[in-house]
Order: C-alpha cells, then sequence, then structure tokens
C-alpha cells in the first residue's frame, strides 16, 4: 500500500471514531454530516485501491514477461554511461563504444547549448524531489513545451456571458464573439556551477548520483520559489489589500475574488502570517484555522481554504511605518500563473576552468530551460497584515526581490552576507564562505543577472 493509501485509511479511521463520539454526545445531525463524509473518504480509497491494484496487475505481467527487467537494466545503463562520462570527462575513466552509443541516443533532440543530458530517470528523482511541501511549484500550472518560445489563447470571462432570451419561432441573437488573450512564453536558461571534490569522482555511481540529484532539486526548487514569488509580486503590485482581522479575510473569498476563483482557493502565506492566521479565534473563542480531514497535518481557513506556509526567507513581507506588512495571498495560482517547462536537463564538466585546478575540484554547470507568465491576474489577491515591529523574531522584513544592487554595493558587504542574502533571494549560489570573496561577488553578480 503506498503512502496516499495509508493517509487515506488513517482518516477514514479518524472520522470512523468522530462518527461514534458524536454520536455518544447524542449529536445526531453533526454525526449524520461526518458520516457522509467518511462515505467520500471510504469512496476515494476503493477507486485509488483499484487503481493501484490494476497498476500492480500490469508488473506483474511486465515481471512474467520480462519487459520489467529490461527497463531495469536499461535505467541502470543509461545511469552508468552517465557518470562513466562525468569521471571521463576529468581523465579519471575512459567510455566504452557501449556507453557512447547510449549516451548519444540520450542526447537526440538535446539543448541548443549542448552539454551532457542527465537521464531520464535522474530527471525524474529531481522533479520529485524539488517537489517538497515548501515548493511553491506545486501550486501554480506547469506546462511542458518542446520550443524555446511559443504561445497559449485563453478566453476571458468564458463562464460570464450567459445566452440570451429567444422568443419562439424568432431568429437566435449572435452570442457575443468571445475576448481572447494571448499568453507569449520565451524560455530562459537557468543554471549554476556544482563544485565538487576529486575524492567524491572516486566514490560509486549511485553516490554521485544521488549527490547531483539532491543538489540539483535543492537549486531547481529554490529557482521556481522565486521566480513564482516575484511573479505574485508582479501580478498584484499596487493593489494590495490590507486586512486587519477575520471580516476583512472573509471579505476577500466572499466578494473581492470571483466565486468560481474562490471555489478552488486557497492561502499561501510566511512564517508570521501564518503564525497571525493561527491566532485568530470567532466569537465563541475557537481558533479559526482547523485541521483538514483528509490531511492530518494540513490546516484549512474558514473550513474550507487550505493553508500553504513557506518560509520568511522565501515569501518576504516588506517594511511598513512601525511594522511589517505581512504577505498572505489569496486565491487560486493554477488559474494565476502558468510555468512554461522545457524539462531539459544539460551538464558541463571541467576541472580545470576558472580556479578549479588550483583547488583540486572539478565544475559541474548544470542548466535548465524555463519561463513563467501571467494569466489571469485577478485569480489572486495579495493581503497584508501589519505586524507591530518586535512582534515575532522571524519578523525581518528580508531583501527586497525587486531591487538590483551594484558591485560596489555587493563589495561592501562581508563573504557570509553576500551568501546569505543571495539564498534569501533564492539565487542558487554556488560559491561557499571558504572561497575567495571575489568569487562570491562574481558569483552573485551572476545569479542576479541570470533572475533578471
Amino acid at each position: 500500500m503506498n503512502e496516499e493509501l495509508r493517509k487515506l485509511l488513517d482518516s477514514i479511521r479518524a472520522k470512523k471514531q468522530e462518527v461514534k463520539d458524536l454520536c455518544g454526545a447524542s449529536k445526531i445531525e453533526d454525526a449524520a454530516a461526518a458520516k457522509e463524509e467518511l462515505k467520500g473518504l471510504q469512496a476515494q480509497f476503493d477507486l485509488l485501491y483499484d487503481l493501484e491494484e490494476e497498476k500492480k496487475g500490469g508488473m506483474e505481467q511486465k515481471a512474467k514477461d520480462g519487459s520489467a527487467k529490461k527497463l531495469v537494466d536499461q535505467t541502470k545503463k543509461m545511469s552508468g554511461a552517465f557518470v562513466n562520462a562525468i569521471k571521463a570527462a576529468v581523465g579519471r575513466g575512459s567510455l566504452s563504444e557501449e556507453d557512447r552509443e547510449i549516451l548519444n541516443s540520450m542526447n537526440e533532440g538535446t539543448d541548443e547549448d549542448g552539454g551532457l543530458t542527465v537521464p531520464k530517470d535522474i530527471r525524474t528523482a529531481v522533479k520529485e524531489l524539488r517537489r517538497s511541501e515548501d515548493a511553491l511549484e506545486t501550486l501554480v500550472n506547469v506546462e511542458h513545451v518542446s520550443t524555446l518560445s511559443g504561445s497559449r489563447v485563453i478566453e476571458r470571462h468564458a463562464d460570464q456571458t450567459p445566452f440570451d432570451n429567444v422568443d419562439e419561432a424568432a431568429e437566435f441573437p449572435d452570442v457575443p464573439t468571445p475576448k481572447f488573450e494571448k499568453i507569449d512564453y520565451k524560455v530562459k536558461k537557468k543554471g549554476g556551477i556544482l563544485k565538487v571534490t576529486q575524492e567524491l569522482l572516486s566514490d560509486t555511481a549511485e553516490n554521485i548520483i544521488n549527490y547531483l540529484k539532491r543538489w540539483i532539486a535543492k537549486k531547481a526548487k529554490a529557482t521556481r520559489n522565486f521566480m513564482i514569488v516575484a511573479k505574485i509580486r508582479e501580478i498584484t503590485e499596487g493593489s494590495e489589500v490590507a486586512v486587519g482581522g477575520l471580516d476583512d479575510l472573509k471579505q476577500i473569498f466572499n466578494v473581492l475574488l470571483d466565486p468560481a476563483i474562490a471555489l478552488s482557493g486557497r492561502v499561501v502565506t510566511n512564517q508570521d502570517g501564518y503564525n497571525w492566521l493561527d491566532t485568530l479565534k470567532d466569537k465563541d473563542g475557537k481558533y479559526i484555522l482547523q485541521p483538514d480531514p483528509t490531511k492530518p497535518t494540513a490546516t484549512l481557513l474558514f473550513g474550507r481554504y487550505p493553508v500553504t506556509k513557506v518560509s520568511n526567507k522565501t515569501l518576504p513581507g516588506r517594511e511598513a511605518e512601525g511594522g511589517y506588512k505581512v504577505p498572505i495571498v489569496c486565491g487560486d495560482l493554477k488559474e494565476a500563473i502558468t510555468i512554461f517547462d522545457r524539462e531539459t536537463l544539460t551538464v558541463d564538466i571541467s576541472s580545470t576552468a576558472g580556479e578549479l585546478w588550483k583547488t583540486d575540484q572539478t565544475g559541474i554547470k548544470v542548466r535548465e530551460r524555463l519561463d513563467i507568465q501571467s494569466v489571469d491576474g485577478e485569480a489572486i489577491i495579495m493581503a497584508e497584515y501589519v505586524l507591530p515591529q518586535g512582534g515575532t523574531q522571524a519578523a525581518s522584513a528580508g531583501p527586497d526581490a525587486a531591487k538590483t544592487y551594484t558591485q560596489a554595493e555587493i563589495e561592501k558587504m562581508s563573504r557570509e552576507k553576500i551568501l546569505a542574502l543571495g539564498t534569501q533571494l533564492g539565487y542558487a549560489m554556488t560559491t561557499t564562505a571558504t572561497d575567495e570573496k571575489a568569487e562570491v561577488v562574481a558569483d552573485f553578480m551572476a545569479q542576479q543577472a541570470a533572475q533578471g
């Protein structure tokens, strides 16, 4: 049984106990409502269980005819050839003819910058790792594209143009021409350099791949989080809504957001915003945030809107007179923002470029291509609550993501402060506090230029 099914089973058990407790307390109407929720959970479990069994049956059939083993063997060969190519690039081994054939087959239709294509199973693992709980990518729409640029056409407010009345035997009127909007995208190159020691390259293929997967996933997640937050700020700039309590939050979902958007709406906020929401109570003294019955670790605002909490560094607030503006994003980010992802990962390897030879290190340059665009700016609203200065230890407003730092400003900072600033801005910094300050400065400026 997979993790999703186990969580559903736990929710079913908890809901059964809730029904029993409500019956024991003579709250029959509440018990009946809880029972209906239990039926829904059970139906969801049954459907997913059936799918899992079908999948299992398919794998058993593949095991019988040997196709599953062939697939596993081919995957291992691709990963092995990839690691051998990395080692060969720095003179720590050679490529066999079989490795070359495998790499050539992987490189068909590769990125125009060249480089070594990362095998599909590693790309898939990176995708799963970067989609952790604090990854905003899971909340927006992601579309795979096969070209460097293109466009998508969407219809605006299609569900708000009704049919007209038509008298008997009368002509039908023309329906108003739909209003279409073209969304253009142009994928941009994102990347950085991972510096690894010669000792790591002497390790097993499995350990090298695991190290690469974790590093790429961490940087890819930071890059996407930065892009999404910047796009949210761009969409909501100048139209932020000040909130001071429950009534203001209710007005956002009841009035300011379109009802169709509110139905799929959610809340995204940082640590300070979550702390404020988590301390709000209704007139009976009950906390507003309640556990999600289908997801034990999740919470709901007003019992219906999922709440996602991210780090203050990921979603920084803004300075305000006498305090700090806590960001609370309300609405449907999947309707508001689309990431156009080329879904390619390529690497170049060198042990002689820059200062690598002096430090006995190997640089692995990783690049991918993606773009982000606003699709429906009315699908989200930025609410801001002013937290008094000193109201929380995490109330540091953080750096302004829109600010462009000059090299002179960066050079005045210490190495540690430059690295911390880069991390807060979501840059894929590749240098560390052990590198020369000039290298750290150059790294920061390069990352800033790439984000621009």
